[in-house]
């Protein structure tokens, strides 16, 4: 092994001198991590999915980089390495911290999280997780990207490198991949400010209905789903919508046969969607008269389905991480050694100088000062604060370790983030139940600890596909490692902004009462209720087991017929409206694959123009939707004089309008399929 490594060849010589840590690539990279932090936060609190944006950044960074501010090849690598912090970020904040809004309820009404649901709050957290994210990295890049470069292939840190490498000889990917960004943007602007095109097209049977009460069938029909299906392929996308078909299809209408209003209405009491059964209206619209809801489906789907779902998801997470345990073990082992393997030779080459361990150390100490002194943490006592910070750290490097590796093996999109998360949560809950701290008030400081190891993982995992890319091309660890921590808190700047925009309610919203945003349909934020969940059940020994178990069994049943449980739980635990684009989005991939392979053509990779074109729509979908919610709280009135839903809906019918928006996402599906088969 040590052989092979002694062997293998950068594309730039270490003995080459090049513009690499410039001022120009850091702006560019803080620039592109704040465009795709907010994308990936703001598909996460829609859809509890995000994508990576190593790739699309890295053909960017050659199109404007390389063609306007006429970067180098490690400028770009820098440029994309600074970028990808963003979005990593984004994910471990926008799957965690929303769970603040749904702790327990406080006396005055409000969770008792909600406080600390600010935007300081949000920044430190999320630039905590980032730095440690990439401080415990540094002593792992030897073992893991120089040692193992034979073993670990970390599949988008190699498709960066080629990306970059294709770039510096020429190579064209930007046209297909601005084509999806621009095609996307437009959809956009015609289906959110103009409402040409229906939102969420759907059609529901009647609660009265003998054999088949409250079935629903719908899609939110985006962009950014259609490409997000695409890019995961038929196989996981079609695991995903099994899960909501189960939900919505089975398990509602059933529950919708046999359960009361009058049951259901109790229930979604006991969970906080409802006040009281003498109080009519609300989202769901309850009728204490005649005791039914106009919703039946989504009453259900909140009362029931969503607690089975997230016992489907935690379980199914948990078995990700366990059959990850030969791996973690071997991780741990090699992270032990690396730490004896310091760098003291100050000739060391260019492509092997780390930032010195001396800097971990005292990183490590300055993150666990600052959650002792910090008053944004969560505990009144020095002593809650310290042992805030020690499991920080300790799981900190553990779960670093785990997901560097998993991702050298099978990329950062299938990282059992939410099951490292999960097992945080569950350890620290047990914790804090051995010395005593049990109930509501000790909910907040158990988040802070997941919330840390979620960023800090979901950090570490793009910082390995980051460190692969570098070594491949020849970039200094050193400089990439700083662009990370840059990236890191930059990104941090702009995410706490965008989630506390996006949780801002509209004048209509406020007038229902609905103060955040943030948990309702618009933003149902999936991760962030179930940790909740789980943090509430754990520390109040109140967790609604009945249903949870019923989610657990059925994760643990897909997974013995040999199906990535985890995929199905998410499904199950989505609505059926996100994950049914998000199918299309698979099936046309799947398609685009099997033509080709019937035409003797490679299959559509991740460098293919499906695929970029793809990139495109997820990026170009996401962004519109953020600057577009962003243009909803400022300008809801302007927006509602210019739509058009009102004057289609008399002129087509409800009926007819939501199929013009289906036929024009048709027409999408059509474009990408178009272009994802047209030859070089």
């Amino acid at each position: 092994m040590q052989e092979s490594t002694h062997q293998f060849k950068p594309y730039v010589s270490a003995d080459t001198k090049m513009a690499e840590f410039t001022i120009k690539s850091v702006i560019l990279g803080g620039i592109f991590g704040i465009i795709f932090g907010a994308a990936n936060v703001y598909l996460a609190l829609k859809a509890g999915l995000t994508v990576s944006a190593s790739i699309p950044i890295s053909v960017m960074a050659i199109s404007l980089g390389r063609k306007l501010f006429k970067t180098t090849i490690l400028e770009n690598n820098i440029i994309q390495t600074a970028g990808s912090a963003g979005e990593s970020i984004a994910s471990g904040v926008a799957f965690t911290l929303p769970a603040f809004l749904f702790l327990s309820i406080a006396e005055g009404g409000k969770s008792v999280g909600a406080d600390y649901f600010n935007y300081l709050t949000i920044f430190t957290l999320a630039a905590m997780g980032g730095i440690l994210g990439t401080l415990m990295m540094i002593p792992l890049r030897r073992s893991l990207i120089v040692k193992e470069h034979g073993n670990l292939p970390y599949p988008e840190g190699t498709a960066c490198a080629s990306v970059l490498i294709a770039g510096e000889k020429g190579g064209d990917f930007s046209k297909t991949a601005y084509q999806g960004l621009g095609f996307a943007i437009l959809y956009a602007i015609f289906q959110k400010i103009f409402n040409l095109i229906a939102a969420v097209p759907a059609w529901t049977t009647q609660q009265t209905n003998k054999y088949f009460p409250s079935a629903t069938v719908s899609g939110e029909i985006t962009p950014e789903y259609l490409g997000v299906g695409y890019i995961i392929g038929p196989r996981i996308a079609g695991v995903l919508v099994a899960g909501g078909v189960l939900a919505s299809l089975a398990l509602i209408p059933l529950l919708a046969f046999l359960v009361p209003g009058e049951t259901v209405a109790t229930q979604l009491i006991k969970l906080g969607y409802m006040k009281d059964l003498v109080t009519a209206g609300g989202d769901l619209g309850w009728n204490p008269i005649t005791k039914t809801f106009e919703d039946t489906a989504s009453a259900i789907y909140y009362a029931y389905v969503r607690q089975i779902g997230a016992g489907a998801v935690a379980i199914g997470g948990l078995m990700t991480l366990l059959k990850s345990i030969p791996t973690i073990v071997r991780s741990f082992k090699e992270s032990l050694g690396s730490l004896n393997d310091r760098q003291t030779d100050a000739n060391v080459s260019r492509t092997e100088r780390d930032l010195s361990f001396r800097v971990v150390i005292i990183g490590s100490v300055i993150l666990v000062l600052l959650i002792l002194f910090m008053p944004q943490i969560p505990s009144s006592t020095l002593l809650g604060k310290l042992l805030i910070g020690i499991l920080v750290i300790v799981f900190g490097f553990f779960f670093v370790t785990v997901s560097s590796r998993i991702v050298g093996l099978i990329g950062s999109s299938s990282n059992p983030i939410s099951g490292m998360t999960i097992a945080t949560l569950m350890g620290t809950c047990l914790i804090f139940i051995s010395v005593g701290w049990t109930g509501k008030l000790f909910e907040p400081m158990a988040l802070v600890v997941g919330a840390i190891i979620c960023i800090a993982a979901a950090n570490a995992g793009a910082t390995s596909q980051d460190l692969k890319t570098g070594y491949i091309i020849g970039a200094t660890p050193k400089y990439q490692q700083l662009a990370l921590f840059i990236g890191a808190v930059v990104s941090s700047v702009v995410i706490g902004a965008t989630i506390k925009m996006l949780d801002t309610p509209t004048e209509a919203a406020l007038r229902e009462g609905i103060t955040h945003t943030i948990g309702t349909k618009a933003f149902p934020a999936p991760q962030g209720t179930l940790m909740a969940t789980l943090i509430r059940g754990l520390l109040s020994f109140n967790l609604d087991w009945q249903f949870v178990l019923v989610g657990a069994f059925l994760s643990i049943t897909i997974e013995l017929c040999g199906v990535n449980a985890l995929s199905f739980a998410v499904g199950a635990y989505l609505p059926l409206s996100t994950t049914l684009p998000i199918f299309v989005g698979g099936a046309i991939k799947g398609l685009v694959d099997w033509k080709m392979k019937k035409q003797g053509r490679h299959e559509d990779d991740e460098l293919g123009k499906g695929s970029l074109f793809a990139t495109g729509l997820v990026a170009g979908g996401a962004v519109a939707g953020v600057l577009i919610a962003f243009a909803a709280v400022l300008f809801e009135k302007q927006l509602q004089a210019i739509s058009w839903q009102t004057s289609l809906e008399k002129a087509l019918g409800h009926g007819g309008y939501q199929l013009l928006g289906t036929a024009l996402f048709a027409f999408m599906g059509l474009v990408l399929y178009r272009i994802a088969m047209k030859k070089e």
